[in-house]
This record gives structure tokens, sequence and C-alpha cells, in this order.
């Protein structure tokens, strides 16, 4: 069984940065896949980033490649997000996900967080 819990998310002026980071309890943390997604009101849950085990493999969605990056320390059982160049786009609940493998949908993801929410004003 692994929790997660999200933190780091905020309102930030558009250009701006933020690091979202999700700490993991259990001891398994270390084998799982993990991924971020996002939420803005009305829409579906939307795939941002995923990272495999060891972090030697990322997957991005287009619309953040080359501005977030998704990365992990699986001593300290965390996973980040550094989001740079925010658009007000951006601007929706972020979620932290894990599973047993790399995947870009919501559905193999076993664990989910509360979710933080991120705001860019323009």
């Amino acid at each position: 069984q692994v929790q997660l819990v999200e933190s780091g998310g905020g309102l930030v002026q558009a250009g701006g940065s933020l690091r979202l980071s999700c700490a993991a309890s259990g001891r398994t943390f270390g084998s799982y896949a993990m991924a971020w997604f996002c939420q803005a009101p009305g829409k579906e849950r939307e795939f941002v980033a995923a990272i495999n085990w060891s972090g030697s493999s990322t997957v991005y969605a287009d619309s953040v490649k080359g501005r977030f990056t998704i990365s992990r320390d699986n001593a300290k059982r965390t996973v980040y997000l550094q989001m740079n160049s925010l658009k007000p786009e951006d601007t929706a609940v972020y979620y932290c996900a894990g599973g047993v493998g790399l995947a870009t949908m919501p559905a193999p993801y076993t664990y989910w967080g509360q979710g933080t929410q991120v705001t860019v004003s323009s």
C-alpha cells in the first residue's frame, strides 16, 4: 500500500515557476512508476508527465515538453515536477499517481494523491 501527498502548489504569474513534490509512504515506492496528471474545472483528468521506477525513462505531454521536468528521489520516496514558463492554461489541480508500469492514461495507476492547486495568473 502506498499513500501519496502532494505539496508545492500555489498562485504564480505567467512565466513563473513552481516545484511540486509528492511524498510517498510505503516501502515499495521505489518499484512503482510515478506520474503527474492535472484536471481543470469542467475538464477530464489529463496526463502531464511520468517517470519509471529507476528514473531512467520519462514521458511528457506535448503541451509541457521543454517547460516541465519530472524527477524522483527513491531514497526520499519523493517525486517532483519542476514547472517553468508557466502559462494561464496550466491552471489546474495537479495529482500525483503511482502504478506498476509507465503509462499516459489514468486507469493503470493504482495510487493517487489528493491533489494540489496550481493557479497561473496572466
